[in-house]
C-alpha cells in the first residue's frame, strides 16, 4: 500500500509533515474497511459509543432527529475523516452518522487511539488540532444557520466544501463534486428543498455557481467569497509553528 495514498494520511499531512513511523501508524486506522452503501445508517443517537471509524471512501454526515418529526444535519464527513471522535468521553452517542453515499468505513475502537497517544506525540497532536477544528465547524454552521440568507448559507457552504477537498487534492481547479441530494443540503441548511434549488438557480443566474447533476463548478471564486462573507481562517491554520523542531 503506497501510504501517501491513503486519505487519512493525506489529511493529517495538512496539519504538518508526517514520518513514514507516523504513516504507517496511522494508516493502522484504515484497516478492514467495510463497503456500505449510500443511506446506512452508522450508528443512531443514544447508541453505545464504544468506537470511533475512519471514513476511507465516500461521504457522510452526522444528524439529530427533531421532536417535531424533522432532522437536523450537524456536519458533512469526507474521506479521510476520523467520525466520533467527540464522543471519545461519552458512553452513549450524541448524533447518529448516515452514509450520503456508497463508500468504505474502518471502524476501530477507542483502545486504537490511545495506543496512537502513547506512541507518535506527532499524531497526537494533530488529533487534538482535527477535534478542534471539528469543533469550529460545528460553531461555524450555527453562524450560517443563525444569520445568514439563503443566498449566502448556500454560497458559504460550497466554499467550505471546496476549501476541505482542496486540501487533500480531491476537486479540480474551479469545480467540485457534490454527491448530496436537495434534501440533505435542505437539512443542513435549514431551508426546503424547494428554496435550495431556487437558491442555486439564482446563484447560477448570476455566474456565480453552475451545477451539472453532482459536479458543481464555481466560476469566479472572489465574487462568491464576496457573496457569502467567506473567511476561511477556521480551515487553513495548522499546527507547524506548534510543533517546530519537535519532528516525530
Amino acid at each position: 500500500m503506497d501510504l501517501d495514498e491513503s486519505c487519512i494520511v493525506r489529511h493529517f499531512n495538512f496539519y504538518s509533515p508526517l514520518s513514514e513511523e507516523d504513516k504507517a501508524l496511522l494508516a493502522t486506522l484504515e484497516d478492514s474497511a467495510s463497503r456500505v452503501r449510500a443511506g446506512t445508517v452508522l450508528w443512531e443517537e443514544r447508541d453505545e459509543a464504544e468506537e470511533f471509524c475512519t471514513l476511507k471512501a465516500g461521504w457522510a454526515f452526522s444528524y439529530r432527529e427533531l421532536e417535531n418529526g424533522t432532522r437536523q444535519i450537524l456536519e458533512i464527513y469526507l474521506p479521510g475523516d476520523i467520525i466520533g471522535l467527540r464522543e471519545f468521553a461519552f458512553t452513549q452517542r450524541l448524533a447518529g452518522v448516515q452514509m450520503v453515499e456508497d463508500g468504505e468505513v474502518c471502524f476501530f475502537p477507542h483502545c486504537n487511539l490511545v495506543n496512537i497517544f502513547r506512541q507518535s506525540f506527532t499524531l497526537t497532536s494533530i488529533l487534538f488540532a482535527v477535534a478542534s477544528r471539528q469543533q469550529i465547524l460545528i460553531t461555524e454552521r450555527l453562524v450560517n444557520l443563525a444569520r445568514r440568507n439563503a443566498r449566502q448559507k448556500l454560497a458559504h457552504f460550497l466554499l467550505e466544501i471546496y476549501q476541505r477537498l482542496k486540501q487533500t487534492h480531491a476537486h479540480g481547479s474551479d469545480s467540485i463534486r457534490l454527491p448530496m441530494s436537495q434534501e440533505i443540503l435542505a437539512d443542513l441548511l435549514g431551508l426546503s428543498p424547494v428554496h435550495i434549488s431556487r437558491t442555486f438557480t439564482a446563484l447560477s443566474e448570476d455566474g456565480l455557481v453552475i451545477r451539472n447533476r453532482h459536479k458543481v463548478t464555481l466560476p469566479d471564486l472572489e465574487a462568491l467569497t464576496q457573496e457569502a462573507g467567506f473567511d476561511d481562517r477556521y480551515l487553513i491554520e495548522n499546527i507547524r509553528p506548534v510543533l517546530g523542531g519537535q519532528g516525530a
